[in-house]
């Protein structure tokens, strides 16, 4: 759910300790019922510690305060389960930092963010049980407004629920704290449809519309809100009874919400809203999420009460789409986090404060749950939940050792050169002025000293690169880590390539060498260092002529270009410092990304027109005259770079959408 962070590290989306002073205030919630055991787990692997409540409990209280306070990270959730019941849920830290309330896993109510997907998506499988929606229908026979085909294909739920429906990026209206703003989901998705980008099917995009678009059609199939047919048809048969999407947050819930953090230390943020609620507006208790996890892990069942049926629940969590083996994939709604060769279905989740992750190991039948009310220092929530989940299956489910065969050391170096390259991810802005964070959010692929894959952007949990050994053609196992990278060949050139991590849902595409950032950043620079110097020395230069007498000697057309020169360098510069506030105001307030800047968007895509194309236009005019009448070497050449200075920000602002007229991004 969260947004990329330049817009969340460059739009990424994708994240307390000692005595408590005071209980927590007695809220109006609903103890839950108790949860039934089925049958035994499956026996250990070799060298795994016993999952017991005992051992489980003493290792999480020597791993999460610590982490909680070398992170920043104001509070945590933890919950285990296993064989049908909860084996351990704990509260770490703090709910309320200030009053010094303790996280309740039974009462707290967290934020997961978009593993509130997971309801969605079940939903939906309810709806097909009942034949009320097919998985393979264009999704505008559920529709009163239109989705556009994209060559010649229409999207369907299926695509939704893998993330192929081939959406651009939209961020307006995906988060806020001002409650005004909230709308009826039918009006933002008529209001916020994204463009198409690619084919349905063919390409992972992470996308949040596509999945508030399949809540939408559940409230037509069913015939009544997404709220209420939620709370109607999965949290009352499950007992969750500490759990809803409703926004604003309703009265009953408030006493027992935690309140969100950037990071411990600092003061609390507004309760987040979100435009696309199914996508990601659920609060929940980590003892109803405990709840969740039983019944898919029991093929849609909870004590007698049942939520699927288990043909509709293995379809949910094993219909794969294999779009880059060997990597993990996508189910139908659900992700594969497998490791240590097991089976594990996931969703990860992110607000601006709340981080989240839940994983389920089919197979053992136990669930992991866990969830940060801040991102802390240093994104620390995103990279403790990583680490939470690979260290608890480490320890308790361990598995064979990684492969460690090498390709060839000749023809490994001749697979990374052919890896070489930017590289841009499948989920992006397209056509709007946050496209421009494609410029600045590449990925360069290159060889480390010795030959090997090196990507610096993709760091592990030390903060170091990651190393990577080639284990098999375009396949690459992280060194002393779980993580693993694939490439697609297609007639002996990669086109594509992802991580585990990211696998199910993005891909890595090569940038267009028009948009490679390898030139363009270069040339941007050099190109604004021209501009700033002319807009600078032109009053300088003047004055050293005042004093000592001089004038320049043009004529009268020639002065005209000349000065005019100058205004447009100036006025190039003055909107790309116009643009680099608005960038700045969206990254650091998520309120900033709605229609409150909607007027600064069109002074500035008005104003660019003027000064992108008209200053270019000016340019060349000044350097038509300077060569055509006598002039110094110096005034023929500084007129050439001038115009050299104007063509790369229009390029810029052509590609990447700061000339898009629109107030949809």
């Amino acid at each position: 759910m969260r947004l990329p962070k330049l817009l969340a590290a460059v739009l990424l989306m994708t994240a307390g300790v000692g005595a408590f002073a005071r209980a927590i205030p007695a809220a109006p919630l609903v103890p839950p019922p108790p949860v039934t055991a089925p049958a035994a787990a499956p026996p250990l692997s070799p060298g795994a510690h016993a999952l017991t409540r005992e051992d489980l409990d003493i290792w999480l209280d020597g791993y999460l305060p610590y982490a909680l306070h070398s992170g920043d990270i104001a509070g945590a959730v933890i919950v285990v389960v296993k064989d049908g019941k909860v084996l351990t849920e704990r509260g770490f830290g703090y709910a309320d930092v200030a009053r010094r309330v303790p996280v309740d896993p039974q009462r707290t109510l967290f934020r997961p963010g978009s593993v509130s997907k997971l309801f969605t998506w079940t939903a939906v499988m309810q709806l097909v049980e009942q034949h009320k929606l097919d998985l393979d229908r264009d999704v505008n026979a559920y529709l009163d407004f239109k989705i556009p085909p994209f060559e010649g294909k229409p999207v369907t739920l299926r695509n939704l629920m893998t993330h192929t429906g081939g959406f651009a990026e939209t961020s307006k209206n995906v988060m806020f704290y001002d409650a005004s703003r909230l709308q009826p989901l039918g009006v933002y998705l008529k209001e916020m449809l994204p463009a198409r980008i690619t084919a349905p099917g063919l390409t992972p995009a992470y996308s949040n519309y596509g999945c508030a678009l399949a809540g939408y059609i559940v409230e037509r199939a069913s015939g009544e809100s997404f709220d209420a047919y939620v709370e109607r048809r999965i949290f009352a048969p499950l007992g969750m009874r500490n759990s809803t999407f409703r926004q604003p947050l309703p009265a009953r819930f408030k006493a027992a919400m935690s309140l969100t953090y950037p990071s411990g230390s600092v003061p609390p943020t507004p309760y987040e809203l979100v435009g696309p609620a199914p996508a990601g507006a659920l609060a929940s208790t980590g003892d109803d999420m405990g709840r969740f996890m039983i019944a898919h892990l029991q093929d849609g069942m909870l004590d007698g009460n049942r939520i699927l049926q288990p043909a509709t629940a293995e379809q949910m969590h094993n219909s794969p789409l294999t779009l880059l083996p060997p990597l993990n994939r996508m189910e139908l709604g659900f992700f594969e986090t497998n490791i240590n060769g097991r089976e594990v279905i996931a969703h990860l989740g992110d607000t601006q404060a709340f981080h989240t992750a839940l994983h389920l190991f089919l197979k053992e039948g136990i669930g992991f749950y866990v969830s940060f009310n801040s991102l802390g220092h240093d994104a620390a929530a995103a990279k403790l939940r990583s680490a939470l989940f690979e260290d608890f299956a480490d320890r308790y489910l361990p598995g064979a050792p990684a492969a460690t065969t090498r390709v060839d050391a000749k023809l490994a170096a001749e697979h990374v050169r052919l890896m070489a390259g930017n590289w841009v991810l499948s989920r992006k802005q397209q056509g709007n002025f946050l496209a421009v964070l494609g410029l600045v959010g590449q990925l360069k692929v290159t060889s480390d000293a010795k030959g090997g894959l090196s990507m610096p952007l993709l760091k592990g949990l030390d903060g170091a690169e990651r190393r990577w050994v080639e284990v098999a053609p375009f396949v690459w196992n992280e060194v002393g880590g779980h993580e693993r990278v694939a490439a697609k060949v297609v007639d002996g050139k990669v086109v594509r390539f992802s991580i585990d991590g990211l696998s199910p849902f993005m891909v890595f595409d090569r940038v267009p060498a028009s948009q490679s950032n390898a030139w363009l950043l270069p040339a941007l620079y050099a190109a604004l260092a021209i501009l700033a110097l002319t807009v600078l020395l032109w009053p300088i230069r003047a004055l050293v002529r005042r004093r000592y007498g001089a004038t320049l000697d043009l004529s009268r057309a020639r002065l005209t270009a000349f000065r005019a020169s100058r205004i447009a360098a100036g006025a190039i510069l003055a909107v790309l410092v116009g643009w680099m506030l608005v960038i700045s105001a969206v990254s650091g307030d998520i309120d900033n990304l709605t229609a409150k800047i909607d007027g600064w968007l069109r002074l500035l895509q008005v104003a660019g027109l003027f000064a992108f194309v008209g200053g270019f236009a000016v340019m060349i005019w000044n350097a038509w005259l300077a060569w055509r009448a006598p002039a110094s070497w110096q005034a023929r050449t500084w007129s050439l770079l001038l115009v050299f200075a104007a063509a790369i920000p229009l390029w810029t602002a052509i590609v990447f959408g700061l000339l898009a007229f629109t107030v949809i991004f």
